[in-house]
């Protein structure tokens, strides 16, 4: 399918019915091994480049300015033997997040995206990004919490009123449980303050835990931001970096 630039626009209501079809792709976790280590097309983006980028694009989301998905045929083969995505998005699986949205309508190859409930740093998810940085060289890495988090309320939850979670998803929230239960004594706000400092958090544990990450840092070639995004208005709020 493909859309040329000057011809039909796209509102945001389309876009939502074009993802919904697979024209706007998210790029998960995984990746192709049979691609070269190190991707020959690597952005041309400074850190800061790109959280303009994202910013900007954020900006027409919420204008709900009309948007042009152009040519994705042709983008689709551009990208299809190597991806030089200018960002790295850490974020939760909540169905009304979608970060290729969110910014503004991105198109295939820009964005290489991590997401699972509550937007956990992990082994998979450090592997993730290690491979975005490193690898695909993508300047800018985003943890992004949400307003009204499922995963992040359940961890409040048990913190707040002692509940037992069954199964996996006890396992699962148990990273966040620590920055629960340092918010409790912070207001009323006790979610949404959660969600913040799970952000906070998130990034943290990147710079600390990833060595291959921390360098990059070090050397001014990455930069990592937290940021919160608003179910109800759609801004995306990027707390300062850490």
């Amino acid at each position: 399918m493909c859309f040329e630039c000057n011809s039909s626009p796209l509102s945001r209501r389309s876009l939502l019915k074009f993802a919904g079809i697979g024209g706007v792709a998210v790029m998960t976790a995984g990746f192709d091994m049979t691609m070269p280590a190190f991707a020959s097309n690597a952005p041309a983006l400074l850190p800061d480049e790109a959280l303009a980028k994202l910013q900007e694009g954020n900006k027409k989301f919420v204008a709900d300015t009309e948007a042009c998905a152009a040519n994705i045929s042709k983008r689709r083969q551009d990208v299809a033997k190597s991806q030089a995505p200018w960002a790295i998005v850490l974020t939760c699986s909540d169905s009304r997040v979608v970060p290729e949205l969110v910014f503004g309508g991105v198109t295939l190859g820009e964005l290489f995206v991590a997401r699972n409930a509550g937007n956990v740093v992990d082994t998979d998810v450090l592997g993730t990004i290690e491979y975005g940085t490193e690898h695909l060289h993508a300047p800018l890495i985003v943890v992004m919490g949400h307003k009204r988090c499922g995963a992040v309320s359940a961890a409040c939850e048990v913190v707040s009123k002692g509940t037992k979670l069954d199964g996996s998803i006890g396992k699962m929230t148990q990273p966040i449980l620590p920055v629960a239960l340092a918010e409790t004594d912070r207001g009323d706000n006790f979610v949404d303050n959660t969600v913040h400092a799970n952000a906070f958090n998130g990034a943290e544990r990147i710079l600390t835990e990833s060595a291959i990450v921390s360098r990059l840092v070090e050397e001014g070639k990455v930069k990592i931001v937290p940021a919160y995004y608003d179910l109800d208005t759609g801004v995306v709020d990027f707390l300062h970096k850490v």
